[in-house]
């Protein structure tokens, strides 16, 4: 049964069950092991790093010798997760009942087992799961396959830029919990529309007009055109975007990734659900030009994140209502939209 019709003019929006039911967050949540997350950049990297982004599978990025591995996290011996923390080691040992692996997961040592037979086995090392690395960002899976793919319209528009010379700013860390599911966060993402009635710092620096959405396979590409006197990319000639007075590109890639590359740098937000109307945020700041920070499309990204939480929740309470089940969407104004609710429904 097709949900949402291909016809942007004829479609109606997500049910509200896709907002409100715990059955079906789940059974969304579910597919997340078939695509591809963003895991860290190589300039936050320590040898031994958790990392926390959608796919809540317990997983480990390790770096010996400038090589990156991502690992389980999870002790062979009785399911302890093996470490809680970044850290500089040499060595992985779990903290329950001693049990050691190398860095790159294997097993090398256990007290108190010297009589077990059969012992260690294959099963005894840390299971390794699949790594891709573009520019200096890790992206992680269980089960997804063709990164290329994945990356390939990111690489085509913002590939020239140095992002693997960027740097890692705790500073522009964030992490917020919202009461709402996360569709809804992405579905605000994903259109410009309430620019003008949401953000109005930000409105004051984009021209709204010129404000343009492009969709592809698996996201959607958002471009923030500056207004007169404002930070933008200083694009190469062969750029095909070259003589456009460019202040952002917003990328989002299928189910929570965005990254939003502005003339500073970039910022990674990720949207984690925690439960069917609870949410976590995540901020990772990357730095290129430390003199443009808080000017431009991307100087105030606080305020902007407060007042679309604002707007998220507000619309969870909305689409829990008896009196909401369907919207429609602007054929000019929500094709990303569509878009997400076409790909989350197929």
């Amino acid at each position: 049964m097709v949900i949402i019709d291909p016809d942007i003019r004829k479609a109606e929006t997500l049910p509200s069950r896709f907002y409100t039911e715990t059955n079906t967050f789940d059974s969304v949540i579910s597919s997340f092991g078939q695509n591809w997350h963003f895991a860290a950049h190589r300039s936050q990297l320590s040898t031994t790093q958790p990392i926390d982004n959608p796919l809540k599978e317990p997983m480990l990025l390790t770096q010996s010798e400038g090589e990156v591995n991502c690992i389980s996290n999870v002790c062979t011996h009785r399911g302890m997760l093996v470490c809680t923390e970044s850290s500089e080691v040499k060595r992985l040992q779990c903290p329950y009942h001693g049990r050691v692996f190398d860095l790159q997961g294997q097993f090398r040592s256990m007290p108190e087992f010297d009589t077990v037979e059969n012992f260690p086995s294959d099963a005894d090392h840390l299971r390794t799961f699949p790594l891709a690395e573009w520019k200096g960002l890790l992206f992680n899976t269980i089960s997804a396959d063709d990164f290329d793919s994945f990356i390939a319209e990111v690489e085509a528009r913002v590939g020239w830029l140095p992002v693997e010379a960027f740097t890692h700013d705790l500073s522009r860390h964030r992490e917020y919990t919202i009461e709402s599911n996360w569709a809804l966060y992405v579905d605000n993402y994903l259109e410009g529309f309430h620019i003008p009635f949401v953000h109005g710092d930000l409105h004051d620096v984009l021209d709204y007009d010129a404000y343009s959405t492009e969709l592809f396979d698996g996201g959607v590409l958002q471009i923030g055109i500056a207004n007169e006197g404002e930070p933008c990319f200083d694009l190469p000639e062969e750029h095909p975007d070259f003589g456009q007075n460019i202040a952002a590109y917003y990328f989002w890639l299928h189910p929570g990734l965005m990254l939003n590359f502005y003339p500073w740098g970039l910022s990674v937000n990720l949207v984690i659900p925690e439960s069917v109307a609870k949410t976590r945020i995540v901020y990772h700041g990357f730095v290129g030009d430390s003199a443009l920070l808080g000017k431009g499309a991307g100087g105030d990204l606080d305020k902007v994140e407060a007042e679309d939480q604002f707007i998220v929740e507000g619309c969870q309470k909305g689409v829990s209502s008896v009196a909401y089940e369907r919207g429609r969407y602007s054929p000019t104004k929500e094709a990303g939209v569509h878009h997400f609710h076409r790909i989350l429904t197929q």
